[in-house]
């Protein structure tokens, strides 16, 4: 098996095998397992288009560490009051951008349709992952997914990541 850090084809496989099952994570309320898709030193955060180009650090949602994530979730599951919703992930293929020392930056598309529990559905959000990934052991975990959103207006009901 050839090493996957000089196989372009099965570095992209890993990457889009890895974010398809974070986003059938989030999409199947299988929440817990969100945190670990992550380095346990990493960053999360939401931001905008908008933010971004403006060279604004600041965003919707920042995490530094994959035990905030993990609070995310425990607080969504015992304290937050939200309306029932699910959402849809679909993605484009991950673009590799460079590859340094095992950490891949890779941008990729992303939808998110929400479905409400009244079954009234909407685009909730579109934009890019602009991610590093650390590739080791035929594994990638994320050491930083900041989310960009092509809009600068955010729901308030941002309860579920992205």
């Amino acid at each position: 098996m050839a090493d996957i850090h000089n196989d372009k084809a099965a570095l992209i496989g890993l990457l889009a095998d890895t974010m398809e099952d974070y986003a059938r994570a989030i999409d199947l309320d299988q929440l817990e397992r969100w945190p670990g898709f992550f380095e346990e030193k990493c960053t999360y955060k939401v931001t905008s288009r908008e933010n971004v180009e403006a060279g604004y650090p600041f965003g919707v949602l920042f995490a530094d560490s994959r035990g905030m994530l993990t609070d995310r979730v425990r607080s969504l599951r015992e304290a937050n009051i939200y309306e029932g919703q699910v959402y849809r992930h679909l993605m484009g293929r991950p673009f590799i951008l460079s590859m340094d020392n095992g950490i891949v930056q890779a941008e990729t598309s992303f939808l998110i349709l929400r479905t409400m529990r009244t079954g009234e559905m909407s685009t909730f959000a579109a934009g890019i992952y602009q991610d590093r990934v650390r590739i080791a052991g035929g594994k990638a975990s994320f050491v930083e997914r900041i989310v960009v959103c092509d809009s600068s207006r955010v729901d308030t009901l941002l309860a579920l990541p992205l």
